[in-house]
């Protein structure tokens, strides 16, 4: 699991290069709509679990983030519905807590 989180990280620093954003947990709302395009089926999943849990637009733009991680921990350049899926599941434990 080390080795998958210095690769993610290593992901996020070569995406934002020279620009004082270093990690996805940073992106702010115009770097989020730039570095996670989403997928028809991931915008789906992405929209049900707004109407279904009434998230905000802040909330929507913390999934994003942890969808982008969970996508670079995995090796993949494109966030999938899954990632989506997952990231939306912690957003839910966040709730009960």
């Amino acid at each position: 699991m080390r080795a998958a989180v210095l690769a993610a990280r290593q992901r996020q620093r070569d995406r934002f290069g020279e620009k004082k954003t270093m990690l996805n947990a940073r992106m702010g709302p115009r770097l989020i709509r730039q570095h996670c395009p989403l997928d028809t089926a991931s915008e789906l999943v992405l929209k049900q679990a707004m109407g279904e849990l009434g998230l905000s637009a802040r909330a929507h733009d913390k999934v994003l983030r942890v969808a982008r991680t969970i996508a670079d921990i995995e090796g993949s350049s494109a966030i999938k519905s899954e990632h989506v899926a997952e990231a939306v599941q912690y957003r839910q434990l966040d709730r009960q807590q």
